[in-house]
């Protein structure tokens, strides 16, 4: 995996382009809704890849990998904990096949769904539950990992800890917000983020927010806050439902790009996209760089 050394070098070359969304992407290449992403993708590979090469072609330097939630109480409804190393590994690999050029993040998320995370009692079994998804993530070859769409501070810091114990040096970490700065749990995001940084985050900031023209704001605000570099993976704009209860983005390429140049502008490092972008809006995006 990188180290800090080689994360910092890396950004000091410049805004560093992460990937757009793929749940959304693989939905519409016809992944059933409510499966288990993870398993649908290792059985139906190719339009993971295809999107993967997708997103490499258009610039992107840093590739999530498909394995959002890919813990053990996740990956219990489907009755798959007991693979959870090899299930980490393989998607890594996969997504390695896909864009050999670029860095590729393994992806984890809440697990707010399935135990309280904000309970200080449920904090060692958060870990557990991160250091297994860690370890079959290395295993594959990872070359960073990436926390994103968090609620609350503790599974931040249960990720953290658990990195630490597994010689995880690079850690992205980007909450779910409010376009006040706050957390979606209530708490103040601007403090949240300097206790991370204090405590070792590589990179913070926030994903899977409505791209509009308070997310320079957000940016800017949270700015004010920590000195390490800032990540900026909105939605593509607010989302209708369809007739068959599937949300619509309909912010163009051209548009986003427009609010990433400013999120940019007020600071951000690390620019992406989440619900709704495509390897068009980060074509998009890429050129506009």
């Amino acid at each position: 995996m990188l180290t800090k050394e080689a994360f910092q070098a890396l950004i000091a070359q410049g805004t560093c382009l992460l990937d757009g969304a793929t749940g959304s992407n693989l939905r519409n290449a016809g992944m059933p809704k409510g499966c288990c992403t993870e398993e649908w993708v290792l059985a139906n590979p190719e339009p993971l890849v295809q999107l993967q090469r997708a997103y490499a072609q258009a610039g992107c330097q840093i590739l999530y990998a498909p394995t959002f939630q890919a813990q053990p109480l996740a990956l219990q409804a489907a009755g798959l904990d007991k693979q959870t190393e090899a299930i980490n590994a393989a998607l890594v690999r996969l997504s390695r096949s896909a864009a050999p050029n670029c860095l590729i993040a393994g992806d984890l998320t809440t697990l707010a769904t399935f135990c309280d995370s904000w309970d200080p009692g449920c904090f060692d079994l958060l870990v557990e539950n991160y250091r297994r998804q860690i370890q079959g993530l290395m295993e594959g070859g990872a070359d960073l990992l990436a926390a994103e769409t968090l609620i609350y501070q503790q599974e931040a810091e249960a990720i953290l800890t658990a990195a630490e114990l597994e010689g995880a040096e690079v850690v992205l970490y980007s909450f779910t917000m409010q376009a006040d700065g706050s957390l979606l749990s209530g708490a103040d995001a601007g403090k949240v983020l300097q206790e991370l940084e204090q405590a070792g985050a590589a990179a913070l900031g926030f994903n899977c927010v409505a791209a509009d023209m308070m997310t320079p704001y957000l940016v800017s605000k949270l700015r004010r806050y920590v000195k390490v570099p800032l990540v900026c993976k909105p939605n593509a704009g607010i989302p209708t439902i369809n007739d068959a209860g599937i949300a619509e983005y309909a912010m163009s390429p051209e548009e986003f790009a427009d609010i990433l140049i400013q999120c940019r502008t007020n600071g951000a490092t690390l620019l992406g996209g989440c619900c709704g972008t495509t390897p068009e809006h980060m074509r998009s995006v890429r050129a506009r760089l």
